[in-house]
C-alpha cells in the first residue's frame, strides 16, 4: 500500500509540472492576446464613433465647429489609448527566467498589489483565467459608457438621453458574444422620452450608441481571432490535466484512508 501511495505521489508531481508549463503557455498567450486586443479596441472605437457621427447623427456632428470636432476625435483616441494600456496592466509575469516558471498575476482593482496564485493548481489557474475574462469585459463596458458620455457632452448624442440608457447600452456588450447585423460595436435603441409638447407617438425616439462587444472586435481582427483560438486550445489541455489532477488526489485520499484503516485495525 505504501508503494501505491508513493506511485500516486509521483503521478501528482508530474501533473503539477505539466500544469505549471500550461500556466506559462496560457499567460504568454493572454499577454499577446491582450496586446492585440488593445490595438483592435482602439481601431473599433474610432470606427464605431465614425459611424455614429456620420450615419447616426450627421446633423449634430455638422453643427460642431472644426475645433470641436478635432477635440472630440482627440478625446476618443485618448479613451481608446487608456483602455489599451489598462488591458495590459491586468497581466504580468514574475520571475526572471521561464525555466523556473512564470507566475500569472491579476490585479485586484481594490488594491494596488497583484494577487499571485499557485500555478500548479488547475482550479486556481482556471479562476485566474475567468477573472481575466471578466476584467476584459468590464473594461469594454466602461469604455463604451465613457465614449457615449463624451459624445453626449460634445452634443452628438441627444442631451436628454438619460444616464441609465447610456449605462444599459454599455452593459448590452455583455449580453451576447454573437456578431450583430449592421455597423459593428453600435447599438440601436428605441426609447420613449417624455415631452409635454409632443404626442404619445412622437415621444418614441431611435438612438444609436457605442456598444463595444468582444465577439465583434475579435471577428473583425484576424490576429485576434487566431490568438483566441490558441487560448481555447490551451484551456482544453488545462481542463484535461485538471480532471487527471483531481482524480489523482482522490486516489491518494482513498489509498491513505485504506492505509490508516489497516494501521488502526486490530482483532
Amino acid at each position: 500500500m505504501a508503494r501505491a501511495i508513493e506511485r500516486i505521489e509521483r503521478d501528482i508531481a508530474g501533473l503539477k509540472e505539466a500544469i505549471r508549463a500550461i500556466a506559462v503557455e496560457l499567460q504568454t498567450a493572454y499577454a499577446s492576446y491582450l496586446n492585440s486586443l488593445g490595438l483592435a479596441v482602439r481601431k473599433q472605437l474610432i470606427l464605431a464613433s465614425y459611424h455614429l457621427c456620420t450615419q447616426g447623427y450627421p446633423e449634430s456632428f455638422l453643427h460642431l465647429s472644426l475645433n470641436q470636432r478635432q477635440q472630440l476625435q482627440q478625446a476618443i483616441r485618448k479613451l481608446g489609448q487608456l483602455a489599451s494600456e489598462e488591458l495590459l496592466t491586468y497581466i504580468k509575469s514574475e520571475g526572471d527566467e521561464e525555466d523556473e516558471g512564470v507566475t500569472p498575476v491579476i490585479m485586484d482593482t481594490s488594491t494596488p498589489e497583484p494577487l499571485s496564485l499557485d500555478t500548479s493548481n488547475p482550479i486556481e489557474l482556471a479562476k485566474w483565467q475567468q477573472n481575466l475574462e471578466e476584467v476584459t469585459q468590464e473594461i469594454l463596458k466602461k469604455l463604451s459608457h465613457d465614449a457615449n458620455i463624451l459624445l453626449q457632452k460634445a452634443g452628438v448624442l441627444p442631451k436628454k438621453l438619460p444616464e441609465p440608457i447610456l449605462a444599459a447600452a454599455a452593459a448590452a456588450s455583455e449580453a451576447s458574444a454573437e456578431v450583430m447585423p449592421g455597423p459593428p460595436n453600435l447599438l440601436n435603441l428605441v426609447i420613449e422620452i417624455e415631452n409635454e409638447q409632443q404626442s404619445e407617438d412622437s415621444g418614441l425616439t431611435q438612438i444609436m450608441a457605442i456598444n463595444l462587444r468582444l465577439g465583434e472586435i475579435e471577428f473583425a481582427d484576424v490576429t485576434l481571432s487566431s490568438e483566441r483560438r490558441q487560448i481555447r486550445s490551451i484551456l482544453v489541455q488545462l481542463n484535461k490535466l485538471g480532471r487527471e489532477y483531481q482524480k489523482a488526489h482522490r486516489e491518494r485520499a482513498i489509498a491513505e484512508a485504506e492505509a490508516a484503516w489497516r494501521a488502526s485495525w486490530f482483532e
